[in-house]
């Protein structure tokens, strides 16, 4: 009796939660600069199971994460359309950055500032370049794209005390400390966000793939990731559907791909026809130099594997992965003593675990978010089905064995 009396509290609960969370969204939706009844009636909300459990389950940060993450995408493509000449740097490690890439994470760490001051934030930029005196063209630029992002009219679900609406516009210095926020050294104990702002910036200056990179990181577990695609198909094989893609996950309750406006919500799950050698594949990096190609053709063969590898840049790579392109994501490192960056695959771990799969390294150990800006002793990353990740784990493993055998000889 008393469990039954206890499971009724819960459900009135649920339903007087349901009732204001209505109540609040139609208080809110009068306030938008557009009227609801001409929204969409597929429009994104949040994951959670239960109302009465929205604390729990991060339907505040993974709606806030959404926001970030659509605003900067639709900044990167701006600046891909309006890329002017000395608009990229190039970092100690070579690799191009954009005004994109510091004004992208100018616009999510000030939307996360907002909505949570007192999280820090591991972030791929700094503004340091930013603040000398030959940097205050580039400045001027970063400045006016974020605030053009920042101020545009509210969507729905966004919330102006994020900092994001007409009249949020922010100072040269408030934008250039949003960037320095993510210097955070990373830890294992607490919250902490990790920012991509452009993943895969060589394929977003060919106009190919590329990815806007979010994920909220809780006591060493990635709890929330968010990944947007703008140059994505939103369906491969109906290529006139067109492209845009969100891939969105909470630890617990699921993953899916939304449209770019946040329409269209579709649960992902990783098919298990996935794991057999006729419709497998690897998703692998394009550049030779981000993974070893030869290792993982050496694995295709070992498998049976007669498809051609599908390249592409970026965490695109998991989204395609956890909606069932491509049987598994291979990326063995091709230089000594290199250790993987938390942000390029915080998100997509969530988000392929989410979808049913496994990420783990080549040795077949779960990745460590906890030991600061990188994976530390991680080695490689192998994600794929559940059913699939055990057979292609193996031949990894008796790949490293022979080409270790080989250094002997």
């Amino acid at each position: 009796m008393k469990t039954e009396q206890s499971l009724g509290s819960w459900q009135r609960l649920d339903e007087v939660m349901v009732f204001l969370f209505r109540l609040h969204l139609s208080l809110s939706f009068r306030s938008l600069p557009f009227s609801t009844s001409s929204a969409s009636a597929s429009i994104y909300t949040p994951t959670f199971r239960s109302l009465s459990n929205m604390s729990k389950t991060y339907a505040t940060e993974e709606q806030v994460a959404v926001a970030a993450v659509r605003r900067a995408c639709h900044l990167t493509s701006r600046v891909f359309n309006t890329l002017v000449k000395n608009e990229t740097l190039v970092k100690g490690d070579k690799s191009p950055v954009t005004v994109g890439d510091f004004a992208a994470q100018a616009v999510i760490a000030s939307i996360l500032t907002h909505a949570f001051p007192g999280d820090p934030i591991v972030g791929e930029e700094d503004a340091s370049d930013l603040r000398l005196p030959e940097g205050k063209e580039m400045k001027d630029r970063i400045v006016s794209l974020a605030n053009e992002a920042l101020t545009e009219e509210l969507a729905l679900g966004d919330n102006v005390n994020w900092g994001i609406g007409p009249g949020a516009k922010k100072t040269d210095e408030e934008l250039l400390d949003a960037i320095d926020r993510g210097r955070y050294e990373g830890g294992g104990v607490g919250r902490m966000w990790t920012i991509d702002p452009i993943d895969g910036t060589k394929g977003f200056l060919r106009g190919e793939q590329y990815a806007v990179c979010l994920s909220l990181i809780v006591d060493s577990i990635v709890q929330l990731g968010v990944i947007g695609c703008p140059n994505l198909p939103v369906d491969a094989a109906h290529p006139e559907k067109g492209t845009g893609c969100l891939f969105v996950a909470v630890r617990g309750h699921g993953a899916q791909q939304l449209t770019l406006s946040g329409a269209n919500p579709e649960p992902l799950h990783i098919p298990t026809s996935a794991s057999s050698p006729e419709n497998f594949d690897f998703l692998e990096s394009v550049e030779a130099a981000h993974s070893s190609h030869s290792f993982n053709e050496r694995v295709s063969s070992l498998l049976g594997i007669t498809r051609p590898p599908t390249r592409m840049d970026s965490q695109a790579k998991y989204g395609c992965l956890a909606r069932g392109e491509g049987g598994a994501y291979l990326r063995m490192p091709t230089v000594v003593g290199y250790r993987e960056k938390i942000w390029d695959h915080a998100p997509g771990q969530v988000l392929v675990e989410e979808a049913g799969g496994v990420v783990t390294d080549s040795r077949g150990e779960p990745l460590t978010f906890g030991h600061g800006r990188t994976l530390g002793e991680n080695y490689g990353i192998v994600a794929a089905g559940k059913e699939a990740h055990a057979k292609v784990l193996a031949a990894v493993q008796a790949v490293i064995k022979e080409e270790k055998e080989k250094a002997k000889a």
